[in-house]
């Protein structure tokens, strides 16, 4: 509960939503309510009526028509208001999320599996989104209703009112709470289960090409219908509690309809109540128990709820793996150093050992080295993604651990060998690199990447649609995009991580001999398997058994 009081602040920024959707619910209920009564009472009235003439019809068909009227308005606006505050407070709680996250990225946790941060990111956040709607909501609308006809019947028929309160508690207290008790457990047995379907989904799509390749599709299949049922099962125990839950409040309404009849009864055998009122009573106490049966369903929910709370707030309360110094110094200009640096992602197994490099301001140098020998574990230290575990990195002599990160990554850029472009034009996907930068400035940088010639091509210009993943781009045409990107940034050091990958010998010796002139007067570090051609770098370096050992620019 405290995971899920701790989005309050959230939650109180929609509260004027919030509350006019509680009025409408209440107000529908009241409504259907009031109908039911008047109905009761009006049939009853005028099948004892043996004067027809004189019995009214016109008011109390008008006030049927009237609330029926009432009651289909409210209804809608509360559908309106409610999911309006709901998308709203989904928006909030996303943003609230990711800006959380971005901090913390790459997560501390090497645990945490891809699948269980996906289904942190959607199932958990969808769960939340709708407590309101699912649980405060019913709880508050069904409080509000039976209080209210709790305070009829005390003035009508006031021997019933006790009974009829001390069931309603039953129904929207007892009930509740026991479901809750028992709901909690599954709620979190629930989420865990489709946390584990996704991690097995994405598992498996991942790795689909091994799987066949090996041989081990049909394991993998069984493996993921075991997860599949893990969660049908979860969900039929979470079904069965609340469709017991929901027969105990049906029992409980008969229970209420019993004692306020038999009251009645008694009333009627007095005089002190006649047989219509009596009736629209009954029919009034039946329809107050909407709601409570409402609050069932919902309660089902919300142990589902308290779980995804705890496990969202478990990710955005993580402690970041890289933090920003108490007292950060300004960065200087100069060149870049790393001395004597040891790290691993296991220290008892280091991948680079006692690393040593110096650039030089506008130097351009190639690292090779086989697959798993550090090179991108290499640019990932030199942007501050990890700190080593021995020696340090520098520019211009400061230690970057003494700086904010945002000015080390406004004077270190990357291009990693799995660089995005994003759903979006041609235009958003440059704006990453500097948000600022004006169309001349746009070009500029497509020129220098050699790829203005095909956007001027594109009926829409920096304005085409590019597709998701750049889906309506070539491997070449999306290398030499993201290579813009990088180059409008403002940034001295460019880093590229295997900048090649995906592309064909010709393009690729086009991409690294264009390097040289698109990133003049810049320092580049270049990790690839390529085979360099002259000019593009001023030295070679190769990575072996974790340091660096020069190596010969074979050209090709």
């Amino acid at each position: 509960m405290i995971a899920l009081l701790s989005f309050w602040p959230l939650f109180r920024q929609h509260i004027g939503r919030m509350g006019l959707a509680l009025m409408l619910a209440v107000l529908t209920l009241a409504a259907g309510v009031a109908l039911l009564w008047i109905s009761g009472w009006f049939l009853t009235a005028a099948a004892l009526t043996t004067a027809a003439a004189s019995f009214n019809l016109f008011g109390p068909s008008s006030l049927i028509r009237g609330l029926s009227l009432v009651r289909i308005l409210s209804r809608y606006g509360e559908k309106l208001v409610g999911h309006d505050a709901t998308l709203r407070l989904l928006s909030a709680l996303r943003g609230w999320l990711f800006a959380r996250l971005f901090p913390r990225v790459p997560l501390p946790s090497r645990d945490l599996r891809h699948g269980d941060l996906v289904s942190r990111l959607t199932a958990d956040v969808d769960t939340l989104d709708t407590v309101f709607l699912t649980a405060f909501g019913p709880f508050l609308t069904a409080l509000l209703m039976g209080t209210g006809m709790t305070a009829g019947l005390f003035f009508l028929l006031p021997a019933a009112a006790p009974i009829y309160a001390a069931v309603l508690i039953l129904a929207l207290v007892g009930v509740p709470a026991v479901l809750t008790l028992f709901s909690r457990r599954l709620g979190a047995e629930l989420v865990e289960a489709s946390a584990a379907l996704r991690i097995a989904m994405l598992d498996r799509i991942d790795g689909h090409a091994d799987l066949v390749a090996f041989g081990a599709v049909a394991a993998a299949g069984q493996e993921f219908d075991q997860a599949a049922k893990r969660l049908a099962q979860a969900r039929r125990r979470s079904a069965r509690a609340g469709l017991l839950a929901g027969a105990a409040v049906q029992a409980l309404a008969g229970l209420a309809l019993i004692g306020v009849l038999w009251c009645g009864v008694q009333a009627l055998r007095q005089d002190e109540i006649g047989g219509p009122l009596l009736v629209g009573l009954l029919l009034a106490v039946l329809a107050s128990f909407e709601a409570t049966a409402v609050l069932v369903r919902s309660v089902a929910k919300f142990g589902a709820a308290l779980t995804a709370a705890q496990r969202v707030r478990a990710i955005a309360q993580m402690a970041p793996a890289i933090g920003d110094p108490q007292r950060p110094v300004a960065l200087p200009d100069g060149d870049l150093a790393v001395n004597q640096v040891t790290f691993g992602f296991d220290p008892a197994r280091p991948v680079l050992r006692n690393l040593s490099l110096a650039i030089s301001a506008g130097e351009r140098v190639a690292i090779i080295g086989e697959s798993g020998s550090g090179k991108s574990t290499l640019l990932a230290l030199l942007l501050r993604l990890h700190d080593p575990q021995a020696g340090s990195i520098a520019v211009g002599g400061t230690d970057i651990r003494t700086v904010r990160q945002a000015d080390l990554h406004a004077r270190v850029a990357l291009l990693g060998q799995n660089a995005p472009v994003f759903l979006g034009s041609v235009r958003d996907n440059l704006l990453i690199g500097r948000a600022e930068a004006s169309d001349a400035e746009l070009w500029s940088a497509l020129d220098a990447a050699r790829i203005a010639n095909f956007v001027r091509s594109l009926p829409e210009g920096l304005d085409a649609f590019v597709g998701e993943a750049g889906r309506t781009l070539s491997v070449g045409q999306v290398r030499r995009l993201c290579l813009a990107r990088v180059l409008l940034s403002p940034a001295e050091i460019l880093v590229f991580d295997e900048p090649t990958t995906g592309l064909d010998r010709a393009m690729e010796v086009d991409f690294l001999a264009d390097l040289a002139a698109a990133t003049k007067g810049r320092s580049v570090i270049l990790a690839t398997h390529a085979d360099i051609p002259a000019g593009a770098v001023d030295k070679m370096l190769a990575l072996v058994d974790g340091r660096l050992i020069p190596a010969e620019l074979t050209g090709g």
